[in-house]
């Protein structure tokens, strides 16, 4: 088996039926499979597996075992020769594992360890995150207060020496897509468990660089990951990002009385800076904009356009609008695109999936996501 899709859940039911869709749409080709891992979610996400999903393996925790031991769990019972790491709150595009898997024949070498992809959020916005370096004490220092914004020599941690538009090498990728050799995985013991969260994309790509391998940003192509949805920014987030913050630098390097001064500065003004801009967003809707083949008309209480191609569309960059893709109509990639092309501050985007009736999306990063029920 070519490829095995580890997906760790926690209570995001509605994300995760998305993502499970794409993800089958873009294995279509492969030969491959899809391991979900509950970590005792207590909405219906269990439930909604079974019904819809019937032939995905499900692993069903009896606790929140974390986001390192869940997806230990996962590949341990994985059969490909790659795995990738996947987040419950992603949307992959049909053509990206296919991508992701033939790029090892344009890499120079065989010593290839983890491949990202470039990442955006749900209103198209490029995730810098997709690809950073080693966010040591001065790194990291540079990200907190904002210096890798004047200049690329302070533009380390969001690895600036690439662009988001250019392949290359990196330190360090993100937990939300990760794609890497099965037996690469083992040999380096995969997520640490004593991480809970939060540090353990770091501590893994940070292994793969110690076992001289080397890790590699695919900017080919393109996944949403909706990121708020499948974290939300409270108190005990706080906690437990300090937490693995300490745990990646107590494991890696050295201590010293700068060090430390840099660390309770740095996870200070971090955390002051999340718990401000996890507020909740409002934004009116002046509009929708719906694409469907199918003339999807969904009663949403203000002008609803429909349009049958995405040539036909022309923003009034007046009014503010939401547009609407029925994903029976239109390809994951197909929306993909027309997001990476269309961003802008007047449009928010969802998805409409028919088979359960809903509306998905995010209009922020760091926003929780949003998801409209639509009466039958």
């Amino acid at each position: 088996m070519q490829l095995s899709v580890i997906i760790l859940n926690y209570n995001v039911r509605y994300f995760l039926e998305q993502c499970v869709l794409s993800v089958q749409k873009a294995l279509s080709t492969i030969d491959g499979e899809i391991i979900v891992i509950d970590n005792n979610s207590s909405d219906d996400s269990c439930a909604m597996m079974k019904e819809l999903f019937p032939n995905v393996k499900l692993i069903e925790n009896k606790e929140n075992l974390g986001f390192p031991k869940g997806n230990n769990i996962g590949v341990a019972q994985a059969k490909g020769d790659y795995i990738c790491i996947l987040n419950p709150d992603t949307v992959v595009a049909e053509d990206t594992f296919v991508k992701i898997l033939n790029s090892k024949f344009q890499i120079p070498n065989s010593e290839i360890g983890i491949i990202g992809c470039k990442l955006i959020d749900g209103t198209g916005k490029f995730l810098p995150e997709s690809k950073r370096g080693i966010p040591t004490p001065w790194v990291a220092f540079t990200k907190i207060f904002g210096l890798y914004k004047i200049s690329k020599v302070f533009g380390k941690y969001y690895a600036q020496h690439l662009t988001e538009n250019q392949s290359g090498k990196v330190d360090i990728l993100v937990g939300a897509f990760m794609v890497m050799k099965h037996e690469l995985y083992n040999e380096i013991g995969g997520f640490d468990e004593n991480c809970f969260m939060y540090s353990d994309d770091i501590d893994l790509s940070y292994m793969v660089l110690q076992k001289g391998n080397y890790n590699y940003y695919f900017h080919e192509t393109t996944v949403i990951h909706y990121k708020g949805e499948s974290t939300i920014r409270d108190e005990k987030y706080m906690k437990r990002f300090q937490e693995a913050m300490n745990f990646f630098y107590t494991k890696h390097f050295k201590k010293s009385v700068v060090f430390d001064f840099f660390m309770k500065i740095g996870v200070f003004v971090f955390s002051f800076i999340k718990k401000n801009q996890s507020k909740e967003i409002k934004r009116t809707i002046d509009e929708y904009i719906i694409f469907s083949k199918d003339s999807l008309q969904l009663d949403l209480n203000k002008k609803e356009t429909i349009l049958n191609d995405f040539s036909e569309f022309k923003n009034n960059v007046n009014l503010n609008t939401e547009i609407i893709f029925d994903t029976k109509s239109f390809s994951y990639k197909e929306i993909i695109d027309f997001m990476n092309s269309n961003k802008s501050k007047n449009l928010t985007f969802k998805n409409y999936i028919s088979n359960s009736n809903y509306l998905i999306g995010s209009n922020n990063s760091i926003d929780r996501g949003e998801i409209i029920t639509l009466k039958n």
